[in-house]
Formats: structure tokens, sequence, C-alpha cells
């Protein structure tokens, strides 16, 4: 009996996620476990250079309408070799305000050359690189790409992720027809389990049914 309560315990603790969640939203991998994930405001690999307030895990967050529609496109992909790749799912307030803070910051241009070479860092709020709400903090809103499971690579898409600039518009025109053929695949089977793309950034979808459309929300994530 004693044994059996250890094993359970260590089950448990394995499988604790740290904090209990609003309703309505859960860990993605509670609802598929296949999907990757790289949250960039964990590390210093993002458009400021440092880690954003609010991340501390590498734990991807949705509302539960989310993952379910998450877990239909990852089903389809598996059958091509292919996984989704998550680079942002539900993101903190406080990680909004960061973003807005250091836009304010104009000398603070660390991250210019590999995220926005092309543009004056006075212009981010004007040109809507920078707003102080996003849909993300709703939490239906990801930023994703596409990865061959074979070798572990994402598929090229042109641009980085959150490069600040026309590179990144899904039907920009100096593409190869790899990297086109690559965007649309994306975009193709998002559209399908009823995800809305956003016209600037290749990577960018949001739920059309998302059960909050005004409330935004700063539990951190962890």
């Amino acid at each position: 009996m004693i044994k059996k309560t250890w094993l359970l315990f260590l089950v448990l603790s394995v499988n604790c996620f740290c904090q209990k969640l609003p309703e309505g939203f859960v860990y993605l991998s509670s609802i598929d476990s296949s999907i990757q994930k790289e949250l960039k405001y964990l590390s210093n690999n993002n458009f400021i250079g440092k880690p954003i307030d609010g991340y501390k895990k590498n734990k991807v967050i949705t509302t539960y309408k989310t993952a379910l529609a998450l877990k239909k496109v990852q089903s389809k992909l598996s059958l091509k070799g292919l996984s989704l790749k998550i680079f942002d799912a539900y993101r903190p307030q406080k990680a909004v305000d960061h973003f807005v803070r250091w836009a304010k910051k104009l000398n603070d241009t660390l991250m210019k050359k590999h995220f926005y070479p092309n543009v004056l860092k006075s212009e981010l709020f004007k040109q809507g690189y920078i707003a102080y709400k996003s849909g993300h903090t709703r939490g239906s809103t990801i930023d994703l790409t596409i990865i061959n499971l074979e070798n572990g690579k994402e598929l090229d898409m042109g641009s980085a992720y959150d490069y600040f600039g026309k590179a990144s518009h899904p039907f920009y025109k100096n593409l190869t027809k790899t990297q086109q053929k690559n965007r649309m695949l994306l975009r193709a089977i998002m559209l399908e389990e009823n995800f809305i793309p956003y016209a600037n950034e290749w990577w960018h979808f949001t739920l059309k049914e998302e059960p909050f459309t005004k409330t935004y929300f700063d539990f951190d994530i962890e």
C-alpha cells in the first residue's frame, strides 16, 4: 500500500504544472504532448535580446478550445511526417507592457540587425509592430511554424520569426517556390481548423471563435 501511494505521488509530481490555470485555459501538452515548443520570449533570442516578463518556463498555455484545434492540426501534419512548433501562445499582459517600455527606449537597439534592420525603432508603434494590447493575452492566438520530424529542422519560411518587415507578410513576393509552398501549407492547414491568419505575419493565427474576446489575462507562464 505504501509503495502504491509513493508511485502515485511520483506520477502526480511529474505531471504537476505548478499552478492552477484560469477556467478555460490548459497546458497544451495535456491535450497533445507531441507538439513541439520553443518559447522565444523565455530566452535571449528575441527582438529585445533578453527574457521577457512573465515567461518563467517553456510551457505552452492556450484556451482549451485552441488546444483542441491545434491537436487536429497536429494530427494532419503527423501523417506527412511533420509537426507544429510553437514560438508563443498565451502571453501575460506584463510581457506586453515589457515590449512597450522597451519600444520607448530608443537607444536600446541590441537586436536591430537581426529583427528590424530596415525599420526605425521610433516607428515601431506607428507601423503596428508594438501595441499596448495583444490578442495573445486573450489565450487563443498562436505564433508557430512547422518542423520536419525526420531531422527536427524548421521548414524554410523565408524570414525569421518576429522579423519586423515586409518579408514576414504571408504573401511576400520575393520568396523561393519552396518558401511559398511552406507558408501556404501552414496557412491552409490552420484555416481548415478555423484559425484566422494575420496579414503581416506568416506565423500568427487566432482561433475564429475565441472564448475570451475582451479579457486580457496577466498570470505568469510557469
